[in-house]
């Protein structure tokens, strides 16, 4: 099993995310999104799932700094800003194959290591 993890290193969920399965010695390959972008691919892929509103970190200083509360766009543009924009994401981003987590989720993450 390897995981696939999009988030920010100074991210406290980011790190809880990496330390599980560091702990559980699951095979992780780490994307800083501050060093290199997540695809908009990749974002699709969790918006088709649980929905854009879901990848949007409405409490993070990016989103509240930039004035975007009351913001009304298409999911395609929001995609595109959250590509260009990795402080507005919620994070971890955490794939298993097919499998996705937005967040700390440690009870699935529990559950696809088998425990």
């Amino acid at each position: 099993m390897e995981v696939q993890i999009f988030g920010i290193r100074k991210s406290a969920d980011t790190r809880k995310a990496l330390r599980f399965f560091s702990e559980r010695r699951i095979k992780t390959h780490f994307v800083d999104l501050n060093e290199k972008a997540a695809s908009l691919g990749e974002l699709r892929r969790f918006a088709q799932k649980f929905g854009v509103g879901a990848l949007i970190d409405s409490t993070s200083a990016a989103y509240q700094e930039s004035g975007l509360k009351h913001a009304r766009m298409s999911d395609e543009t929001w995609l595109d800003k959250l590509v260009a924009q990795p402080g507005l994401l919620k994070v971890p981003l955490v794939r298993n194959g097919n499998q996705l987590t937005i967040g700390a989720d440690e009870i699935t993450w529990k559950a696809w290591a088998g425990k």
